[in-house]
């Protein structure tokens, strides 16, 4: 509970010299903290980025870190920043009109930030033209995610919506396929991944909500040979974001 309340208290925060990096590069830097005895390239890098753009520093004890992180690895830089500005819908489907086989992901009640952090960073690396995650009981951007992601939250557009199965009613009307993943259905490799696709992915437990299954399209399954009976959710989501790359090159 205590580690749920810090990261709840925290969510003004990034941490990590990726994250911090990314953030004072997207200007939504309020004040940088960086670790009193700390030396090296990177705060050279970070202190000079931080007077480009303008960032207040204090140099702060290293337990004080540690307290305002909760404990997490923050590599000797804290940065307060602006609340995340999250994409709107619209946002992304326009962007994808621009795009010859644009893939939209769909996070249907990931809770865990570190899947959401990893999915963010493999979504930047394959081009995804952007997630969507719902406003409620899920995960959405917090200094975990930004820090897990590498930086990649400035990079991938995210919406939050209120209701996923009429976005995927909206997303069907202009034009992508619907795509999940399940125990039963066309092995990734002959997945047909051309035109416009929007890819499901469920929960870290529970998978797909009934209710959301109904309006799929078609079922994707990774062939598997081994002894566990699913892939963690990032990675399930990375295999297939690449799968769509590689078919683009």
């Amino acid at each position: 509970m205590k580690e749920k309340l810090t990261e709840l208290e925290n969510k003004d925060m990034v941490y990590g010299v990726h994250a911090v990096t990314e953030s004072l590069e997207a200007n939504t830097g309020n004040k940088l903290y960086i670790q009193d005895d700390l030396k090296g390239k990177n705060v050279d890098k970070i202190k000079a980025l931080a007077a480009k753009k303008k960032v207040s520093i204090s140099w702060t004890p290293k337990k004080s870190l540690f307290e305002m992180t909760g404990g997490a690895v923050h590599q000797g830089f804290v940065l307060r920043v602006s609340e995340f500005a999250y994409a709107e819908l619209d946002d992304i489907l326009e962007k994808a009109e621009m795009q010859d086989n644009p893939l939209v992901l769909i996070l249907d009640g990931l809770t865990d930030p570190h899947n959401f952090g990893s999915i963010l960073r493999t979504a930047d690396a394959t081009g995804v033209t952007g997630v969507i995650i719902p406003k409620h009981r899920a995960v959405g951007v917090t200094p975990v995610v930004a820090k897990t992601s590498t930086g990649a939250v400035q990079h991938v557009p995210i919406a939050r919506v209120t209701n996923l199965s009429q976005t995927l009613d909206k997303l069907k009307s202009a034009g992508f396929w619907i795509f999940g993943t399940d125990m039963n259905g066309t092995p990734s490799h002959q997945w047909n991944t051309s035109g416009k696709l929007a890819l499901l992915i469920g929960n870290e437990g529970k998978g797909i909500s009934q209710n959301i299954k109904k309006q799929v399209d078609e079922m994707i399954t990774i062939p598997m040979d081994g002894h566990v009976q699913s892939l963690n959710a990032s990675v399930a989501a990375a295999v297939l974001m690449y799968e769509v790359f590689r078919n683009k090159i």
